[in-house]
């Protein structure tokens, strides 16, 4: 289905005029631009359009036409604000009802549907008995349906991909969570091993400098033994008995002794030797 585009270009009705009397500057613009936009100069038939504007600001014809130049080369802006201009300076109905119907057309254009039935519907109070307004309406309805289902499956669509990032957010959330537990806890276990490992080492310093001081006195309570041992082994005096040393030094004595009483004899007999010669 296509949407019907009213072209009130008076043609006939300014060629009528010309014929009665001298054409006024600006339908004389007007026709200019309506020659030039149905040959497509798009430019050329816009300028002649603004002249006629320039030249009679209240004649709706030549900013209605300028709004079907703009509709026919895409500018639906440009071309609703035209429209909207001829339709506030429009003294008929008749041309109160083009412009109204061109106006749907173009929020037809833009997919703007409830204003596209609005406008449409405005043309019809102007005019009831047109069929090109009453088939432009019956579209606009249909397609504002169509926008109305597409609207509600996008919207749970969204509301669908919504839970399921909402459901993925918490799932990422609980993981997150899981892990500072997790985080937590093995830091928590990482010091209590670390106090642990402290503890343990320092009992072990506490232990190894236990031992070392009972192998000190082990070695301590040895070489008392070994002293002790040592002084035992020497024998013992008895009573009334010469110690080894006194013994050695008597006989030391009893040597000396004797050595010098065999000196005696000795130089005895070497005088007794002398006297005989």
């Amino acid at each position: 289905m296509k949407i019907v585009l009213k072209y009130s270009l008076l043609l006939m009705s300014i060629l009528s005029f010309a014929q009665e009397k001298e054409e006024p500057q600006d339908v004389k613009y007007i026709y200019e631009g309506n020659q030039q936009l149905q040959e497509n100069n798009f430019v050329d038939a816009e300028a002649q359009y603004r002249n006629a504007i320039s030249e009679n600001p209240v004649n709706p014809v030549s900013k209605f036409n300028l709004g079907n130049a703009y509709f026919k080369n895409n500018k639906t802006d440009e071309a609703l604000a035209r429209y909207q201009q001829a339709q506030k300076v429009s003294e008929t109905k008749e041309g109160k009802h083009d412009a109204f119907h061109n106006i749907g057309n173009s929020y037809m254009q833009q997919k703007k549907y409830d204003q596209a039935i609005e406008a449409y519907k405005n043309a019809l109070r102007n005019d009831p008995k047109d069929e090109e307004t009453r088939y432009n309406l019956a579209l606009a309805k249909e397609k504002k349906k169509e926008q109305d289902k597409e609207d509600e499956k996008n919207k749970d669509k969204k509301k669908d991909n919504q839970d399921q990032k909402d459901k993925k957010d918490k799932k990422d959330d609980k993981n997150s969570n899981d892990s500072d537990k997790k985080d937590d806890e093995g830091q928590e276990k990482d010091k209590k091993d670390s106090d642990k490992k402290g503890d343990d080492e320092k009992d072990k310093k506490q232990d190894d400098k236990g031992k070392e001081d009972e192998n000190k006195d082990k070695q301590d309570d040895k070489s008392q033994d070994k002293s002790d041992q040592k002084k035992d082994e020497q024998p013992k005096q008895q009573p009334g008995q010469l110690s080894p040393q006194q013994v050695q030094s008597l006989l030391d004595a009893m040597n000396n002794q004797e050595k010098k009483l065999q000196e005696k004899m000795n130089a005895k007999k070497s005088k007794r030797g002398s006297c005989k010669k």
